[in-house]
Formats: structure tokens, C-alpha cells, sequence
């Protein structure tokens, strides 16, 4: 036992210095036997590894996303679930359901609290009881609003030192900013006046992780959460976690050092939960958040997929999604991707930088407002640049003009695209379920983001999925099927071989195969044309060819398959 507890240390006095560090890792190991005798038994894979296989699929949803005037949300979303994603989905990511002051939750009043008008511990327990719950540790800061912050406020000792205050006229201007706001913001604390750091806005409060006190609170309502179920742990803005003035206070190497703490503790605790870093960054800064493969994230959030895919749809051309998709590392079964394309935010224009020429990025701006989105923007020392569209992934894929039943396979297309790629995918609620913009929301609360965060009445849900002849049920039932071929076939496995392939700008390939050699070859179409396709060397020789997506068999001439406007295949090469 002590080999963990000297590497845990370490880390500990490298970030505190050595007295500190040891004071410390002693009040950890405290922790960490307060939980072991509670805590299930939650063991990982025996070869270590990250523990996910091809039927891992989580979706992404507000606690309140589905309503119902007989029950509170979180029991609507259990009920949702129930009737519709057995069999479908194997985890459910509930978006911070503690009680929050703005940010749509990612202002946390008090982590251990649900909030009440959403249901209580018992509802998440009972989500986390049928499918694999992923849940937020929102660290880098809390709600100015809080119950910490408001103690910190009052002159409390504990809390003085929970936040980061600045003297004024410091310099602060290599500090990386990811909002068009001020960092400081000047709160009055016991009756005197004092800058205090807020990296996101005036609500939303730094935390301040070199205050051993922080870092203990935090590990402390991690094993909570764990306890209470969640299986998935998303480190929300990791990036941002470690400040040091002079520096652009993004990525520091102590950030790299708290995110090892983190994995450690759970091996010693929950080997079997999931880490996963939330950095919406370059791609290299991003995969930086493997560590050196098995000591940091198990996953990282696949960034620039969102903006090449759209892309690619948009222009009808792959071609940049193909050459990006090539330079991604080998899988592996020690970490892998979350592949996502929509969120509860919007899809990030800085992870294309450097795939796409900033010509492409403008005409990807002009499309997504053409089709009913709305651009945010950062401040930079340049001025300000675009940061985030803000749209609904299904009306920036599939434009209104196309029939119903083009738009679903158009949608549907994008979305296989994520599905076959090495890693665990995450589906947006409002992807799932083939929702559109919703205008009337941004109206509501005067945030670009809002597009994308509809709050859906469960009857009517039911209603819409139950007609055949709706586009929401043509895209549900599509990606329904897309998500049963997955899980079948071992091929999808994350750590499964990938070979990206280059097929023209009007397909985007790839072939999967499976540890024990069986391969499945994914075309996804991205052209508005009837197409040929000549079918790779692993795949020659067939009169026909098996596709699982629609459980199919596809004729085969002169080693070509045909493939209609939007559509996808895949086919399973087993003999």
C-alpha cells in the first residue's frame, strides 16, 4: 500500500513544498480511508486500461432537459430513459445538478446538494442504478453565491484564503482569457475592498487550489459522488485550475500534477470510474491531458471533431476531416476518446484553427448564421475573434430545404461519422432526439447558448417519437439502429485498430477491426450525389457485402458498392 501513498506524496510536496506536501498527503490518506469503508466495491479492467468496450455510449443531458407536470425533471429523465434507451445508451451525463445561481449550472452553490426543484440524491442514485452516470466535478470555481464564497465575504479564517485576490495594478496581461469580461472583479470582504480573480464572470469565483483545504474539500466530494453512484467524472475547465501570475495561467504543470492526484485517488479508492478532462483547447494541448498515457485522463473531450465534421457537411467536402482524422494517435487501451459533436454549449471555432484556413472558417460562419445560428465571440489583445457557434448540430448539418427524410439521413450521416471513430461517444440529448434551434429561448435569456438548451415536455416527446412520420422520430429510430450495429460488433471496441482512409472528398472512411481480426469498413457520405465507391483491398472479392447499420446485405459489382446521397454504410468483412 505504501508505493501509491510515496507516489501520492511526492506529488503533494512538489505542489505544497515539502512540509505542506506531508502535512497533506497524511490528511489525505484520512480521506481516503474514510471512504474506503463505505465505498462499493467499483474495480477497473484487471490489466488496468480504460474501463469501456463497444457497447459504451453516454448521453448528455440537463437534469431538468425533460419535464412532466406529474413528476420533478430528474424522474422524467429516469422515465425517459426507461421507456426509450435500454438496449441504446449505456450511461447518462447529468450537467451539474447541484443547486446554481447562472451558467445553467456550472455556478455551483453547494456540491453536495441536488437541486431541489430538479429532485434530490435518491433520482440521480436511481438513473446511476440503470445506466452508467457521468457527472461533473466543477472545480476551478464556484458560485459567488455559495455558501463558501458568502463565508469568505463575512471575514470567516477558513474561507479567507479559498479564493485568489490580486493587489491592484498587478500585472495580469499574460493571463489567457477566454471570455470578452474582466478577470477581476472587486467584492467587499469583511468591509474592505479586494480584487478577487473571476476567470468566467462576476457569478463564478475562482477557487484556490494552492490552499491544501481546497484540494482536500474537492477529493472529499469526489468520493461523495462517487458513492452516490456516478461512475464517469468530468473535470470541468481543468485548464484554468492552477494560477501563477506571469504565466498565461493555462495547462500548468501543477494542473498536470493535480489531475494525477485525482486518477491516483480513485485507483485507490474506485479503480473502475472514469477520468475525463474537459479542455476546449488546441488539439496538442488537449491530448497533453493523457499524461504519459496511464497517469492522467483516461479520456479527453475530442475537440475538433465538431467543427471538421460540420464542416465537412456544410461544403460537402471531407477532404479536411480525412487529413485531420489521420494524425490521430493509434488507439489504445489506456486511453481513449470522448467523441462528441454537439453540447450543451456550442461547437468551439479554436480546435479547427490550423485544420481549416481561416477562409473556411468564415464561410463555416456565414453557413451556420444562414441556417439560423448565432456566433459568440472572446476578447484577445488583437480585438475580438470568433469563439463558438452557436446553433443546433442537426439544423447546421441538415438545411431546411431538403425533405424530412433527407434530413435525417444527412444528420444521421454526420453522426455515424463520430460513432465510427476509436473512442467512447457522447450524444447531446437534443442530437439523440433531433430537436432544432430553439429561437424563442434565446429571447428568454439573451445567451447565444440557450439555442441549443430547449426544455422538452415528456408527453409530447413521447408523442412525436411514437409518429413514424416525424423528423424526430426518423433521426431517434435512425440513430437508435446506428447505436444496436455498434455495440454488436467488437470492431467499435475504443482500443480497436483504426485505419482513416482516403476515398475522395465526397466520403469519409475508415475501417475498424477488432482484436481478433474482424473488420468493419464505415463509409459515410457527406455528397448530395449518387456515388460509386471502390471498396478497399480488405474488402475485395465479395458478390455481396453485409452492412450492420441496416442489417443488409449490399451487391458488390466490379468490386464497387453504390451509395446514395447522405448515406451511410457499414460493412462487415467476417470470413
Amino acid at each position: 500500500r505504501m508505493i501509491m501513498d510515496d507516489r501520492i506524496r511526492t506529488k503533494l510536496e512538489y505542489i505544497y513544498g515539502q512540509k505542506s506536501g506531508l502535512a497533506t498527503s497524511r490528511r489525505l490518506n484520512k480521506t481516503i480511508e474514510k471512504w474506503r469503508k463505505t465505498l462499493p466495491e467499483i474495480p477497473g479492467f484487471p490489466d488496468g486500461g480504460v474501463p469501456a468496450d463497444e457497447g459504451d455510449a453516454v448521453m448528455i443531458s440537463y437534469g431538468d432537459n425533460i419535464q412532466s407536470p406529474e413528476m420533478v425533471p430528474l424522474a422524467a429523465l429516469k422515465d425517459f430513459a426507461d421507456q426509450h434507451l435500454n438496449g441504446v445508451i449505456s450511461g447518462i451525463h447529468i450537467l451539474p445538478f447541484s443547486p446554481y445561481s447562472s451558467d445553467d449550472g456550472f455556478s455551483v452553490m453547494d456540491y453536495r446538494e441536488v437541486n431541489p426543484d430538479w429532485g434530490s440524491w435518491t433520482d440521480i442514485s436511481a438513473i446511476g442504478s440503470r445506466f452508467r452516470l457521468m457527472a461533473d466535478l466543477v472545480l476551478n470555481h464556484c458560485s459567488a453565491k455559495g455558501t463558501w464564497f458568502k463565508q469568505f465575504l463575512a471575514g470567516v479564517p477558513k474561507y479567507q484564503n479559498f479564493f485568489i485576490t490580486v493587489e491592484p495594478g498587478t500585472d495580469l496581461t499574460a493571463v489567457f482569457r477566454p471570455r470578452a469580461l474582466p478577470l477581476l472583479h472587486e467584492f467587499e470582504v469583511n468591509g474592505e475592498k479586494k480584487q478577487v480573480w473571476t476567470t468566467f464572470s462576476d457569478d463564478q469565483v475562482d477557487l484556490n487550489f494552492a490552499n491544501p483545504d481546497v484540494f482536500l474539500e474537492f477529493i472529499d466530494i469526489l468520493l461523495d459522488y462517487v458513492g452516490k453512484g456516478v461512475r464517469i467524472i468530468r473535470l470541468d475547465a481543468i485548464g484554468f485550475l492552477w494560477k501563477e501570475i506571469g504565466t498565461s495561467c493555462m495547462h500548468h504543470p501543477k494542473t498536470h500534477e493535480m489531475v494525477k492526484l485525482f486518477r491516483l485517488v480513485l485507483a485507490e479508492t474506485a479503480p473502475g470510474v472514469i477520468l475525463i478532462t474537459e479542455t476546449n483547447v488546441p488539439h496538442k494541448e488537449n491530448i497533453s491531458y493523457f499524461g504519459n498515457g496511464t497517469d492522467e485522463a483516461h479520456m479527453v473531450y475530442q475537440f475538433t471533431l465538431p467543427p471538421l465534421t460540420m464542416d465537412a457537411y456544410i461544403r460537402g467536402d471531407a477532404s479536411k476531416l480525412t487529413s485531420w482524422a489521420q494524425t490521430l494517435p493509434e488507439p489504445n487501451p489506456d486511453f481513449t476518446f470522448f467523441n462528441f459533436l454537439a453540447s450543451h454549449d456550442g461547437v468551439g471555432v479554436l480546435p479547427a484553427r490550423g485544420y481549416l484556413s481561416d477562409e473556411e472558417i468564415e464561410a463555416l460562419i456565414t453557413a451556420v448564421k444562414g441556417r439560423g445560428g448565432l456566433i459568440s465571440y472572446k476578447a484577445t489583445p488583437a480585438g475580438e475573434i470568433p469563439y463558438e457557434l452557436n446553433i443546433s448540430y442537426r439544423d447546421a448539418i441538415a438545411e431546411k430545404t431538403l425533405s424530412d427524410s433527407l434530413r435525417a439521413a444527412k444528420f444521421l450521416s454526420s453522426q455515424a461519422v463520430m460513432l465510427s471513430m476509436a473512442g467512447m461517444p457522447g450524444i447531446y440529448i437534443h442530437s439523440l432526439l433531433g430537436s432544432g434551434n430553439w429561437k424563442e429561448g434565446v429571447g428568454l435569456t439573451g445567451a447565444n447558448r440557450t439555442i441549443n438548451r430547449e426544455k422538452l415536455s415528456l408527453a409530447q416527446l413521447n408523442t412525436e417519437l411514437d409518429d413514424p412520420s416525424s423528423l424526430r422520430s426518423m433521426i431517434f429510430n435512425g440513430y437508435s439502429l446506428l447505436l444496436k450495429a455498434r455495440s454488436s460488433h467488437r470492431a467499435f471496441h475504443p482500443a480497436a485498430a483504426q485505419k482513416i482512409l482516403d476515398i475522395g472528398p465526397s466520403i469519409f472512411g475508415l475501417i475498424r477491426t477488432s482484436s481478433d481480426g474482424r473488420g468493419v469498413l464505415c463509409l459515410q457520405s457527406v455528397s448530395s450525389e449518387n456515388q460509386r465507391i471502390e471498396l478497399p483491398s480488405e474488402f475485395s472479392g465479395y458478390q455481396s457485402i453485409h452492412d450492420i447499420y441496416e442489417d443488409v446485405d449490399i451487391p458488390v459489382k466490379e468490386g464497387c458498392v453504390e451509395m446514395t446521397p447522405w448515406q451511410v454504410l457499414w460493412l462487415e468483412n467476417d470470413n
